[in-house]
Order: C-alpha cells, then structure tokens, then sequence
C-alpha cells in the first residue's frame, strides 16, 4: 500500500524529494512538508503543508498522525520529539542518529570511537580552557558551535593569540569545539545510503570547492588517485554500518597532502553535492533516499556521465524579487531553480549541471564550460 510521506524542511532539498516522489505512485501516495516559509519550495511542486518551525513539538506531532513514515531534509528538527515518535510512525533517518550528528562535538567523538579517521578536537567550557587547550594545538585552530551551524556560519578561524577572546565571545552563550585546522590537498564527499534492510550503497567520490564556507562547485569525479578514492569509499561504507536508520547521508571529507582521508562532516540526508545524481546517475540521490527510508532495493549508484555542478547563489549586491533566471539548456547544460520568490545575498537560489554529452571523460572541459555558463547568469530586478 502506499504510504504518506512527511518531510521536516521544505526548501530546495525537500522540493527535489517531492519531486522524486511524485514519480513513485505505487509507494507514496501524499508528500506533506513541515517548514516555516509559507508556499515553501515544495509545497509549490505539490507536496501539502503544515506551516510552522523545524523544532515546534505541536506541528511535528501534527505531521507524524497524518504520515506514515517522516523524513527530514534540514538537521535542525528536533530530535528529542522525533525519538518519542519513534513506533507511532516510522522515522528515518534514525532520531538517534539525528540526535548525535547534530552536536559536532558528540559526532565527532562518535566516529574516533568507532575507529573512524577525525582531524584532533576537544571541548572548550571556558575562555581559559580555549587558553589552555589550544597549547597543544598550535595556530591556526578552528573554534566551531557544536549546534545550529553551517555553510560555515559556526566557525572561527584562530590565527593568533590576540583572536581568542573574540573568538570565544563571538559565540558566547553556546557550546564549543576547538578542532585542528587541517593543511588539506581537496575537500570531497561520498554521498552513501543505507535501506532499512542493511544494504549500503556508495555514489562516486566528488570533489568541492567552495568560496566564504559556501559550496561553489562539485565535480564528479574527484580529481584524486585511484587509492584515494578506494579509502574514500571504505571510510563512507563504514561510516553507514555504524550509524543507524536508513537514508541518504552526505559524508564530508578532506584529503591531506599526504593523500590521507579524513571525515569533516556528516549531513544525515541527502545533500548538496549530491545534486550532480539527478543527471549523472541512473538513481538521483532523492529516488535512493526514498527507496532507503520505503524499504525498497537501492538503485544503481554507478557514475555514467562526468559532470560538474554550480550552485547558483543570491548576488551579494540584491536582496529582492527577481524576473526568472533562464539559460539555454542544451549541449549537457540542465538548469534547476527551487522557486524561491526573493534572492538574498549568498541564498541558494538553484544550481545547474554539465554533463559530458559525448562519453570523452574530459573534466578540465566541463570545469570550462561551467564558468562560461556561470557567466551567464544574471539576477534582474522584477
């Protein structure tokens, strides 16, 4: 029988869920999102909503009696109410998991305790701990908010001994970390998924580059050595036995100069530098995710065409409504808009992807012909 899906998070994330959903029938039978932007991105592709915020206990109730199964596209639902759902409707990824990858700290102690490869980090109490502590470190260290932060936003770069107590004032009020900088070659990913049955399926190693902490570029394939990626990959599927419910997961990593891997982060659903699957790969990341949290067999994750992805960002000088964002999508180029009504400085406002079309694996070609249809894009005023 099909299902009802609900989604805490409506943003573009949850926008390519509804999507991929819509195309399953046989499964689901309704997408009902949570999230607080009224006519949110995927309530204009079809899915209904409940108009509230990520952490509001009432309007997560609400949604898990109309659903059958809940999923989530944003880490900051909260999770205490999801685990005391847990057996009235089915929660995938696990709140549990939810619950540990939300505090950076606990998720970073929860992989070295699980043998998996994390750059140094402790827990930092006080303006004299930071002191104290970041003696064994050296400079530069990086201070993060082990809550309630990304694209960056939580994170202060120590260069010198004059920046400590403005570092730890900066986010004075919250939890903190001190992890060690790591002198990397490349960040990467794995995006990896796990279906309630145990079966775990790996995408191809990607490399990201990003600009001010935000993702730029993803290009599929990563540029690295066939081992790298191997260990890439080993660390990715390991990472998926230890956790636990079933979903997508975006597995951040870096590679260090000495070709080492080593986890940065984990999102526990699907993720931006997964985008490039809704072109290069028989299964996008948003069919794999639902086909995970339904049970079903996971879809076919091998690499078919090279490609590079370009989020598209809010112009850093317009802050508005905009007229529709349109390019030529032929040759390989697909553009994605999520249908946000104002762009703001450094929004995700959509991204594209380019597509090696003629099977020649020529990633430095593609690389070119992004930054030339990156080009094109402009923001008009309406």
């Amino acid at each position: 029988m099909a299902k009802v899906l609900g989604i805490i998070g409506g943003g573009q994330l949850g926008m390519m869920l509804t999507e991929a959903a819509k195309k399953m029938p046989e499964h689901i039978s309704e997408i009902i999102v949570l999230d607080p932007t009224r006519n949110c991105p995927a309530a204009k592709v079809g899915a209904r909503q409940i108009v509230a915020d990520f952490k509001d206990k009432n309007a997560i109730v609400e949604l898990s009696l109309q659903s059958d199964i809940i999923t989530y596209e944003i880490e900051s639902g909260n999770s205490e109410v999801l685990e005391s759902l847990n057996g009235n409707v089915t929660v995938n990824p696990s709140p549990a998991t939810l619950r540990v990858i939300q505090d950076k700290y606990m998720q970073k102690k929860f992989l070295r305790e699980n043998g998996l490869p994390v750059a140094d980090f402790v827990q930092v109490e006080s303006v004299s701990d930071l002191k104290e502590k970041i003696v064994s470190f050296g400079y530069p260290v990086m201070l993060k908010t082990r809550r309630d932060a990304y694209d960056g936003r939580g994170n202060f770069r120590i260069e010198k001994p004059a920046q400590l107590e403005q570092a730890y004032e900066q986010f004075a009020g919250r939890s903190t970390m001190l992890e060690k900088v790591i002198n990397f070659q490349m960040e990467v990913s794995v995006i990896a998924a796990r279906n309630t049955k145990g079966q775990i399926a790996t995408y191809t190693l990607v490399e990201n580059i990003h600009a001010e902490n935000i993702l730029e570029m993803t290009i599929a394939p990563a540029r690295v050595s066939t081992q790298v990626s191997k260990e890439a990959e080993r660390i990715a599927k390991k990472t998926m036995e230890v956790l636990h419910g079933a979903g997508v997961f975006g597995i951040e990593m870096f590679v260090t100069q000495d070709e080492r891997v080593l986890i940065n982060e984990i999102a526990p659903r699907v993720h931006n530098s997964g985008h490039h699957t809704l072109q290069s790969s028989a299964t996008s990341q948003f069919e794999q995710h639902l086909r995970a949290i339904l049970g079903l067999d996971l879809g076919k994750t091998n690499l078919l065409h090279y490609t590079v992805m370009c989020n598209i960002l809010g112009p850093k000088n317009f802050h508005g409504k905009y007229q529709p964002i349109e390019i030529q999508q032929k040759d390989g180029v697909y553009l994605k808009m999520y249908q946000k009504d104002e762009a703001k400085p450094q929004r995700k406002m959509g991204h594209f992807n380019v597509v090696d079309t003629r099977d020649s694996k020529d990633i430095e070609s593609l690389i070119r012909k992004a930054s030339e249809v990156k080009g094109l894009i402009k923001f008009n005023p309406v």
